[in-house]
């Protein structure tokens, strides 16, 4: 059966008549326990951080957002142990524009959006998908089998290589089921 992706914002009753007999998976932070462990905002603890040796992050989006730099600021560690999902996010308005994102919270290199993509959201994502979900990913696999499952995300875009949308942690929950993970 299909997995598909859309937006959290489209209305549930809407895509219940769309999709019938489907399983709709909030995979947000607002979604509902179990399925909010997807969520890169979900406090799962022990997240590497990539190019920083002996440091770890509460969650994936900590990793993204502590490792951003602007024009009027560097990294933020302290993004790293947050574990109420709120207040992660760095903004532009605040920051000013994005540089880029730090090789590791003292690296001397920024990496570019779609490189920071590939090298940091990415692997952090996929290591929360191989050690803090898996019991997620094949209660995942069994719907799937069985019947359409419609995954709810703010974001829908899925290719990795179209840098003019944010990227859908549930196209990576796709890609990642189908075997299809990017490199």
């Amino acid at each position: 059966m299909p997995l598909i992706i859309k937006s959290r914002r489209a209305s549930v009753d809407k895509l219940s008549k769309i999709y019938p007999d489907a399983v709709i998976i909030d995979v947000t932070s607002r979604g509902l326990s179990p399925w909010v462990r997807f969520s890169p905002f979900y406090p799962h603890s022990g997240i590497p951080v990539p190019f920083s040796p002996e440091k770890f992050s509460m969650t994936v989006e900590g990793i993204w957002q502590g490792l951003k730099v602007f024009e009027t600021t560097d990294v933020d560690p302290s993004k790293l142990s947050i574990s109420d999902m709120k207040g992660i996010k760095r903004s532009t308005r605040k920051y000013g524009k994005v540089l880029g994102h730090r090789v590791g919270l003292t690296g001397d290199k920024l990496l570019s959006y779609g490189e920071a993509r590939r090298q940091i959201y990415l692997p952090s994502y996929k290591w929360v998908l191989d050690n803090r979900v898996q019991d997620l990913i094949h209660e995942l696999q069994k719907l799937v089998a069985k019947k359409t499952v419609v995954l709810l995300d703010y974001e829908t875009n899925s290719e990795i290589d179209n840098l003019s949308r944010p990227l859908s942690h549930a196209g990576l929950i796709q890609l990642y089921l189908e075997g299809d993970w990017p490199t």
